[in-house]
């Protein structure tokens, strides 16, 4: 189940306060910023820092890449 457009439209990376990339396929959430993935389970979004996902070298160049050409847009800007 895809997270609701107006709860995206508001959802912001909980320690840099800034926008993050869906990936709804996948069911996370992404901050290039950080390298961190926050996970959606059960269509709720986990904004625990403490839960969140830190990514390596590979995996963030690869997530960059797929924002860049699927087009995926940031939470708010």
């Amino acid at each position: 189940m895809p997270l609701d457009a107006t709860l995206l439209s508001i959802l912001a990376c909980p320690e840099d306060k800034g926008p993050l990339y869906y990936f709804a396929a996948d069911d996370f959430l992404y901050n290039p910023r950080l390298g961190r993935k926050y996970l959606v389970r059960d269509g709720i979004p986990v904004m625990l820092i403490s839960e969140s996902v830190t990514v390596d070298a590979v995996e963030r160049a690869t997530l960059e890449a797929r924002i860049a050409s699927e087009g995926i847009a940031p939470t708010f800007r």
